[in-house]
């Protein structure tokens, strides 16, 4: 078995257990290996959609899943990057969740790039197409980051993709999420402008669309 198999099946025993101390002792040992936020930010995803696919499966209780989300969520803040560049604040960039309601993977991608040095708007979760697609209009956007947990709700960014065209909006967006880890190509059947498989991939794809470049 991998290291990042293992660690992600230690750090879900750990998760379950509500044991904050040991999670933090995974969290360290893990990133101390070679100083990788990605890969502590891919250990962080992979272990909570492993809880998450326990909660949908009626092996786990929703309470776990919170949990976990919280205790991730506070360990993984001291590690992210702190690389402030001032001048990436006039972009607008906006990020949120279409239709799911689970947020640890768009909390996670807002707070590298407010670390990255941008200002980010969060939208929130939850969000209808009709929501997404009319405060991306009225907030002039530049960069729209939707995040989604199930293939359903991934789907429908090809309709947010049409409807801000229609509108005039040229904003790119850039898409995250369970469905589009599957799938590599998916991101292009939905007309999305990128791939942000997480947070740090997220901050070039916007630095590359700054300088007038694309995906590759």
């Amino acid at each position: 078995m991998a290291a990042i198999d293992l660690a992600v099946e230690d750090l879900k025993t750990t998760l379950l257990q509500i044991n904050r101390i040991e999670a933090a002792k995974i969290f360290k040992n893990f990133y101390e290996k070679d100083k990788n936020f990605e890969m502590l930010e891919h250990l962080t995803i992979e272990v909570l959609e492993k809880i998450g696919d326990g909660w949908e499966n009626g092996q786990l209780s929703l309470s776990q899943v919170y949990m976990s989300g919280v205790i991730c969520e506070e360990l993984i803040e001291k590690y992210i990057p702190k690389n402030i560049v001032s001048d990436k604040n006039e972009l607008k960039i906006a990020i949120g969740v279409l239709q799911d309601h689970h947020s640890l993977g768009k909390r996670i991608v807002y707070s590298v790039l407010k670390a990255g040095g941008y200002d980010p708007v969060d939208f929130g979760q939850g969000l209808t197409v009709e929501e997404i697609v009319a405060r991306t209009l009225k907030e002039e956007i530049d960069i729209l980051l939707i995040s989604t947990l199930m293939l359903p709700s991934a789907l429908k960014v090809k309709k947010v993709v049409e409807r801000l065209r229609d509108g005039g909006s040229s904003a790119k967006v850039i898409v995250g999420g369970a469905p589009f880890r599957l799938d590599s190509n998916l991101w292009e059947k939905v007309n999305a402008d990128a791939d942000g498989k997480n947070g740090a991939k997220a901050s070039k794809i916007i630095e590359s669309f700054m300088k007038g470049g694309k995906q590759s």
